[in-house]
């Protein structure tokens, strides 16, 4: 099928902005223009590719052309390197799946030394992130999964460290006998969102029983700590967020040498690999400084 760049451009611009206005303004031209592209793109392809609304979303369909077209500009722009005479197009963002406590440590900083890369984050679960890479909806992932994704290369990067932790004052309050599966059944606990399991298999892996003690759902990673900080209920919380609230007595590990570690792969797409190998190296160089080594 052969697709016009012109009417792509437009889709990605609607679904990035939200609405026909903003992707005229983005793009430099008419809204009637903007209209007039999607409209001939979705004949083209016979489907529904947006969701009118405020904000416009994006159709199954739609999203899948609209990362194919971030694929072609990034492309683009990378082969604009090399020829100095070559105008990289406008917004040509890298979109990649990353988890929140990933985001909220160690993975800024390898973006961040990336230069002239823009980038669309998606954060989900470590667990699930591979699955946008196999609807073709990002090119690259932070992800638990060692095995690669059709089509992607995988490097290891190490795992990310966490640690059950509470306020001193939880920690008296729940657990003035120490930590027992009885305790812990019954002391309030903290949840990033239904996909996280980290706590139930902190428990399992300790205890050796399936617990479900109440809890509160709280998907921020910095909300995290600061819930245990303020004795809202205990969680599991990365180690490099949490490590000097430890060591200055601001919070309490429930077991001192039962930490956690979820392992963690960089999964991108092999047909950009030639445009995403700085991004490749600068994250693999963060997860070798940030992230324990065996």
């Amino acid at each position: 099928m052969k697709l016009d760049y012109g009417q792509l451009q437009a889709l990605a611009a609607i679904l990035h902005t939200g609405s026909f206005e903003a992707a005229a303004f983005e793009i430099g031209v008419t809204q009637s223009a903007i209209s007039q592209r999607l409209k001939a793109l979705e004949d083209r392809v016979g489907a529904l590719l947006v969701h009118r609304g405020h904000p416009c979303t994006g159709t199954d369909a739609g999203r899948r052309l609209a990362a194919h077209s971030a694929n072609i500009a990034l492309l683009e722009t990378n082969l604009a390197a090399d020829f100095e005479a070559f105008v990289p197009p406008r917004g040509a963002p890298v979109r990649i799946a990353v988890n929140a406590d990933s985001l909220a440590t160690w993975f800024l900083s390898a973006l961040a030394s990336v230069e002239g890369l823009q980038y669309d984050l998606i954060v989900d679960d470590q667990e699930y992130s591979a699955d946008w890479l196999r609807r073709g909806e990002v090119v690259a992932a932070v992800t638990s999964h060692d095995r690669a994704v059709s089509g992607c290369d995988c490097h290891t990067l190490g795992p990310l460290r966490y640690v059950a932790t509470a306020s001193p004052a939880f920690f008296t309050k729940h657990f003035p006998d120490g930590v027992t599966a009885e305790a812990l059944a019954t002391a309030p606990m903290l949840r990033f969102d239904r996909k996280d399991y980290l706590q139930s298999r902190w428990m399992e892996a300790n205890f050796g029983c399936k617990l479900t003690p109440p809890s509160h759902r709280l998907p921020s990673s910095q909300g995290f700590v600061e819930a245990c900080l303020l004795g809202l209920g205990w969680g599991m919380n990365p180690e490099l967020l949490v490590k000097d609230h430890i060591e200055a007595g601001r919070l309490t590990p429930l077991l001192p040498d039962a930490t956690y570690d979820t392992p963690l792969y960089w999964q991108s797409s092999r047909l950009l690999g030639e445009a995403l190998i700085p991004l490749t190296r600068a994250v693999r160089r963060a997860a070798e400084r940030c992230l324990p080594r065996g």
